[in-house]
């Protein structure tokens, strides 16, 4: 009988394995505006709007997230969330996590730039979501794009 037991747990494990896609698809995490929670002179903390867009066929379980913002090429925040959702198969979720960080720098370099890219504000985001998908405990993401101002800033244009 003990020799029969490590066979039934490989078994399980084969199991459990198969109804993974062996195609699974990085999900794309974008950043998509702040408001400022608390300040110092040296430490800020904001909450981070992200959003994960879900390319595959299954449903993503998101279990916690790992993150560090860059605003004009330079660092700008960090930050770890323990907050569970789940991002349906081809769909996309919104959520706020909170993130510490040192934006003296990025400021200064957005505020002394030409007004045209003032406007628009490249960012990078990298990290890495931790999911609830049989074997696969994390997943990296390096994302870059760039982010108007006013919806950086949390503000509306007029015209929408």
């Amino acid at each position: 009988m003990k020799t029969g037991m490590p066979l039934l747990v490989v078994l399980a494990l084969v199991a459990g394995c198969a109804g993974l896609p062996s195609d699974l698809k990085t999900p794309e995490v974008s950043f998509v505006g702040l408001r400022a929670v608390d300040a110092s002179l040296f430490e800020q903390r904001l909450e981070v709007r992200m959003k994960v867009r879900n390319p595959n066929l299954i449903e993503l379980p998101v279990k916690g997230l790992d993150v560090a913002v860059e605003l004009a090429n330079e660092p700008f925040a960090q930050g770890v969330s323990a907050r569970e959702f789940v991002v349906p198969a081809g769909g996309e979720a919104e959520f706020d996590m909170i993130v510490t960080a040192n934006a003296a720098t990025a400021l200064l370099k957005i505020a002394g730039s030409d007004r045209k890219s003032r406007e628009e504000i490249p960012y990078r985001v990298t990290g890495k979501l931790s999911t609830r998908i049989g074997l696969l405990r994390s997943i990296p993401f390096d994302e870059s794009g760039t982010v108007p101002v006013n919806e950086l800033l949390g503000k509306r244009r007029k015209d929408q």
